[in-house]
Parts: structure tokens; C-alpha cells; sequence
């Protein structure tokens, strides 16, 4: 049986019937992911979409640089993918790795497609959690541009105190748009 954290979660948006959620419980599968473990690499196709029932994923590239560009975290209740990848059927350029130990809850393309067809109602589910990461993603990048690096630590660190804690200060730093040694300083000044 499919953990109850996906079926509670779509049921915030939609609702469904007992032969609904046995479809969905039948398209998906459920994988454990060690700390530090892949789920997807450069130059693979990206096939599914993952659901954190448990555990912490972040999604980066190798920037010209060659350092580490975090571009999403995904915890408890939000979903992960390279939807570029997904779509379009082409290789990624993203890396997917499990920041913490954790349990996703993944369902392939054919199969969301699938569902889509039996249980149209998912299509609303899916468009709901989409637009609200899509108002995250656009809230980010104005932070990015006028945000002083600073008041973009700070702005972060009240909004999402728990998570200051899971993460890795290098981490942190990268998806925040600055280097380790910044963080550092930052989080001196403030002690």
C-alpha cells in the first residue's frame, strides 16, 4: 500500500474515491534513498517525478566554474523532477542526490500520463502544486536580484528556520546564490 503522505497531500486539493487511490497506488512505487545517492545524472533522460514522503533531495548542475549550483531542495510533501528532462525527452544536465536518508514516492511519465486518462481530476491536483512551485521559483529569483546577499540569508533564515538545520552551510550557500566563505561570515556577524 502507497504511504498515506501522497494520498493526504493530493486530498488537500482533490478528492478521491477508494478505486482512485488504488490507481494511484498501483502507478507508483516507493524507493528508500540513501544519504548522498542519485537519482538522476547528466546526460540520463529524466523518467520520473518524486514525491518526499521522508528525507531531503536538493537538484544542482556544475556551473562554468565547476561548482555546485543548487537550483531546488525538496522535503516532506513537495515534489522533485527535471521537468525539462521529463517533457522534452531529452538528456539532463541536472544531478538529483538525496541530501538526507531518505523515501520517495515516484511515479514514471507513462504513468502520470496514464493516470491523467483514468482520473482526470489528478490534472488539477498537479496544476495546483505547480503553480504554487512555479510563485516560489518566480519569489526566489526577485530575491535574487534585489536582495543584498545578506538580507537574502536573512529573509530565508525566518522563513525557513527548520530547514537552516538540514542542510549543509555549503549547501545553503550555493542555493542561496553565494560562496561557503560568505555564509560564514554572515552567520559570525550574527552571533
Amino acid at each position: 500500500m502507497m504511504p498515506s503522505s501522497l494520498t493526504d497531500h493530493i486530498k488537500k486539493y482533490i478528492s478521491l474515491t477508494e478505486t482512485e487511490e488504488q490507481q494511484i497506488c498501483n502507478a507508483v512505487t516507493v524507493k528508500a534513498i540513501k544519504k548522498k545517492s542519485f537519482l538522476l545524472e547528466p546526460d540520463h533522460v529524466c523518467k520520473e517525478l518524486h514525491f518526499v514522503s521522508s528525507g531531503c533531495l536538493r537538484l544542482y548542475f556544475i556551473n562554468k566554474k565547476l561548482n555546485e549550483q543548487i537550483t531546488l531542495f525538496a522535503i516532506e510533501n513537495w515534489w522533485i523532477t527535471d521537468y525539462e528532462s521529463l517533457d522534452s525527452g531529452r538528456p539532463s544536465s541536472y544531478y538529483m542526490q538525496a541530501v538526507e536518508n531518505s523515501e520517495v514516492i515516484s511515479i514514471s511519465k507513462t504513468k502520470l500520463d496514464e493516470l491523467f486518462e483514468a482520473v482526470p481530476k489528478l490534472e488539477r491536483y498537479f496544476r495546483i502544486v505547480q503553480q504554487r512551485a512555479f510563485a516560489a521559483t518566480q519569489t526566489r529569483i526577485k530575491y535574487i536580484y534585489s536582495m543584498s546577499d545578506e538580507e537574502r540569508y536573512h529573509h530565508f533564515s525566518s522563513r525557513f528556520p527548520a530547514f537552516m538545520q538540514r542542510v549543509p552551510q555549503y549547501m545553503l550557500a550555493s542555493y542561496l546564490g553565494f560562496t561557503p566563505q560568505f555564509l560564514s561570515k554572515i552567520r559570525a556577524k550574527n552571533i
